[in-house]
């Protein structure tokens, strides 16, 4: 099979297009035929084995994709030809992808494969991090860092949808409107505002209730500041490339929570309570409350500037890679 192939760590012009064994199902395993896979910024980590898994070269990259099931190993009550959506850890940016049938989903109804590639992990992480980490209240004031990217994108949307007044925070106008067509109700350039004025302004000096933070490094610090007595203060991950350091007296005098989102390791260790989400979503996808913004579609031999879309910051939405004919 075709396959992306990982052959030494390092940035994305280190990647190789070449073959790899068709793989087989083993049990409680599944392969899917991938039509549509999506990129995500922990993809650009584990080339570079700077993520949390790390296995060793050669393997194919990508966590995240849409397609049909091909072959299913013993114990698994998936459906052969089933249309279907993953995720997994790496392996996605091939013909064929071995994953767990834990990690295998429905598409969701009336989806395109392009849709449903890029809805999953997105929109899980953010709606865990809404509901189940930081308890969004109807009414509270959500700070949406990096407001455009595909994390940051499907939580204003969510946030939106769960009734927050949403602030969406961005570095160009043009990603900033796309925050604004997704429900913020205000929005902040931290190019050339400063962060902390800006929310206090908007929320007459009490603070943002919520912070979504999927971007890290040096504006971390003034986001935090501008959190409101007993904040929640959501890290989700580090878009900007550096994780910052944070002094722990504001904690302290805000009152504030520091809470970490780790959406791939609760799916495992609380299975029902991650289906129940999945479920919420499928229904707010069907009711036409939340769609998959996509920035950009690339062939699987354009994964260079589909990579570059996301180490350079210039995505707006979901980046996807056709891997075979769209299903």
């Amino acid at each position: 099979m075709r396959a992306l192939l990982c052959t030494e760590l390092g940035r994305a012009d280190k990647l190789q297009l070449g073959t790899a064994p068709d793989p087989e199902p083993g049990p409680g395993e599944v392969v899917i035929e991938v039509a549509v896979a999506a990129l995500n910024f922990p993809d650009t980590l584990i080339i570079e084995g700077k993520y949390q898994f790390r296995p060793e070269p050669p393997f194919s990259p990508g966590g995240e994709a849409a397609g049909v099931i091909a072959a299913v190993g013993e114990g698994v009550e998936l459906a052969v030809g089933a249309r279907v959506v993953a995720v997994h850890t790496y392996g996605a940016f091939a013909e064929k992808w071995l994953v767990p049938a834990t990690g295998v989903l429905p598409m969701p109804p009336g989806f395109s494969s392009e849709q449903a590639a890029g809805f999953t992990l997105t929109y899980g992480t953010s709606y865990y991090a809404l509901k189940q980490r930081a308890h969004l209240q109807e009414g509270e004031t959500l700070l949406v860092l990096g407001a455009a990217g595909g994390v940051g994108s499907a939580a204003v949307e969510l946030g939106s949808v769960m009734g927050a007044i949403v602030v969406a925070a961005a570095g160009t106008a043009d990603k900033l409107a796309v925050a604004s067509d997704l429900g913020a109700a205000h929005t902040i350039n931290y190019a050339d505002e400063d962060l902390k004025s800006a929310v206090k302004k908007l929320t007459d000096g009490r603070g943002a209730d919520v912070v979504y933070d999927p971007v890290g490094g040096e504006i971390s610090e003034a986001a935090f500041r501008a959190t409101a007595w007993d904040g929640r203060y959501l890290v989700v991950g580090f878009a900007s490339g550096d994780i910052p350091s944070l002094p722990l007296n504001l904690p302290l005098l805000k009152g504030a929570s520091l809470v970490g989102v780790f959406w791939g390791s609760w799916i495992g260790r609380e299975p029902a309570a991650a289906a129940e989400n999945i479920g919420e979503l499928y229904e707010l996808a069907s009711s036409g409350k939340i769609s998959p913004r996509i920035s950009s579609m690339h062939e699987l031999e354009d994964y260079e500037e589909a990579f570059s879309q996301l180490t350079e910051r210039r995505a707006k939405g979901k980046v996807l890679l056709r891997v075979a004919a769209t299903n």
